[in-house]
């Protein structure tokens, strides 16, 4: 069997018009501390972030979701965070904020690969 580990995870929503309070599921965080693993996957749905607000700043929106997957990745692409452990990254990405690309409540799990968790949690909740 198996040893599974802890993780936890918090999608990224896209609230193009924050006073309508409208998302849309983008991305997903995961985080296994006992790995030292953080990931974030993005997938962008233009069509229906312009069904939300037809004048979203899709290339704006792109950009937040591209700086998210580096931030996790670290090395040279994380800027200032690149010193920082997979821990610190995480709680970073998932602190509230009121932006167009937002954290949402953490969830937590068991897993044996938390890559592959992350590749189902996007195909599950965000594609």
């Amino acid at each position: 069997m198996n040893e599974r580990d802890v993780f936890e995870y918090a999608l990224l929503r896209v609230v193009p018009r924050v006073e309508r309070g409208e998302q849309i599921n983008a991305g997903v965080i995961v985080y296994c501390r006992a790995r030292s693993f953080v990931t974030a996957l993005t997938h962008l749905d233009e069509a229906r972030l312009l069904a939300l607000d037809p004048e979203a700043d899709v290339v704006g929106v792109r950009a937040l979701l591209g700086a998210v997957e580096r931030h996790c990745r670290g090395g040279d692409s994380a800027g200032q965070a690149a010193a920082d452990d997979a821990g610190r990254r995480y709680r970073w990405l998932i602190a509230p904020r009121s932006t167009v690309v937002q954290p949402g409540p953490v969830h937590t799990g068991l897993t044996a690969d938390p890559a592959a968790e992350a590749e189902r949690l996007l195909a599950l909740l965000v594609r």
